[in-house]
């Protein structure tokens, strides 16, 4: 009869490759207000400026929407009135165009 094979575990989990996970980061258009007036920034560029929220924030969806469509996972975020950013458009849940 063969004897049993002793295995020391602790050992066997050094040798173990690191488990290593995807990491998918989206790439965000940021809409925020500077005194009367608004801008997107992107990629560490501003664009603007825009009259109004509603103006940036549709410009802001057409180029994530753009974007989306070549692969990229996009989102539009907002600043809300306390300085907080939020979510306000993601490429592939929300609808294109957006509903008014």
């Amino acid at each position: 009869m063969p004897r049993p094979e002793i295995v020391d575990h602790t050992k066997a989990e050094e040798t173990k490759a690191p488990a290593i996970a995807a990491v998918h980061t989206r790439n965000c258009y940021l809409v925020l207000r500077q005194e009367d007036v608004w801008f997107i920034t992107f990629d560490g560029e501003k664009f603007g400026p825009y009259k109004t929220e509603r103006e940036a924030k549709l410009f802001a969806i057409d180029a994530a929407y753009k974007l989306g469509e070549q692969g990229e996972e996009t989102q539009v975020l907002m600043t809300d009135e306390n300085g907080e950013v939020r979510p306000a458009w993601t490429y592939g849940h929300d609808p294109y165009p957006p509903r008014q």
